[in-house]
Parts: C-alpha cells; structure tokens; sequence
C-alpha cells in the first residue's frame, strides 16, 4: 500500500511538472508574438513620421499631383487609424503599401524631383523601413507559428484550452505581392 501510494504521488508531481512546464512554454511563445507584434509597430510608425516629409517633398515639383498625394496621406491616416484584428491592420498597410508605390511611380515623370537629395534620401530611409517591416513580419509569423503550433499539439493543446491561450494571426502579404513573387512562366 505504502509503495501504490508513492507512485501516485510521484504521478501527481510528474503530471503537476508537465502542466508547469507547457504553460510556461505557452506564456513564454505569447510574449514572443506581442514582442514581435511591437517591433511591427515600431517600423510601420516610423514609416508613418517618414510620409509627410515625402509628401511634402514631391509636393514642392509636383504640385498639380494632389489626388495621388492625398491618396498617400489618406491611406497614412487609415493605417494610423485601423484597429481590431491582424487582418485589418494588414490591409490598411497593403492600402498604404500601393499608394506609395504610386508615389514612386509618380516621380519618374519628374527629372528634378528624381535628382532632389531630400527626396532620395526620404526614398532610402522608406525603402530601408519596408526591409525593416517585411524583416519583422517574418519573425512575427515564426513566432505566430509556433504558439498556434503548439497549441494545436497534444496534450498542450488541452492545457492551452484550460488557461485560455489563443491562435494568434499572421499578417499576411498582400495578393498582388504574393503574385508578383511567383515564378515566371517561359514559352518558346
């Protein structure tokens, strides 16, 4: 009786341990993703602080161009402006992505902005800042991976359902960018 009594509570403290552990393990792989959420956040406010300084740059030699750059700074405000889930904040930054791009576009038919210092300067700091993000969004997505992974694995998944862990989303890319990364197709 003594020895039955001593494997039980042997299995009590393994099974307690095991518990420990996994939910440590989830809290652990939690702060992660709002660790990476925030280093997210740090590049996209930087890009928003970067907007008006180009704006008003492209405003200076392309004036008459108003509906593109109140489109950039409209779709700034949104990005700035969007709450609620992942997803959410993902297509209001694909919107700020596409205005941008037109931006860019938009100074190819202006010699002098294209040779205007402030200009290349604020183009490199935002092309530096997108690396940034996109860099970001990577360990973001491995450490939404990870939790969801373990949170979908036996017996974790039961823990995590005890103490109310939950999925996290992954930002995603844009379609138009996930199309623009697939393989050419060559004829003859």
């Amino acid at each position: 009786m003594h020895t039955a009594l001593l494997v039980v509570i042997v299995l009590i403290i393994l099974a307690g341990t095991y518990i420990l552990a996994t939910y440590n393990k989830l809290v652990t792989l939690k702060n992660r993703v709002k660790e990476a959420w925030s280093d997210i956040e740090v590049q996209m406010k930087r890009r928003y602080d970067l907007i008006p300084n180009l704006v008003e740059t492209v405003k200076g030699y392309a004036a008459h161009e108003k509906n593109t750059l109140d489109a950039v700074i409209k779709a700034r405000n949104a990005a700035i402006s969007a709450t609620g889930d992942i997803s959410s904040k993902a297509q209001a930054e694909n919107a700020l992505s596409g205005t941008l791009k037109s931006l860019f576009a938009l100074s190819e038919n202006y010699p002098n902005l294209k040779a205007n210092q402030n200009f290349l300067e604020l183009q490199r700091e935002l092309t530096d800042t997108e690396n940034k993000i996109q860099a970001s969004r990577r360990f973001y997505n491995s450490n939404v991976l990870s939790l969801n992974t373990k949170l979908d694995m036996f017996p974790s998944n039961a823990i995590g359902r005890a103490f109310e862990f939950t999925k996290q989303e992954f930002f995603k890319l844009d379609e138009s960018e996930q199309e623009a990364r697939k393989p050419v197709k060559v004829s003859f």
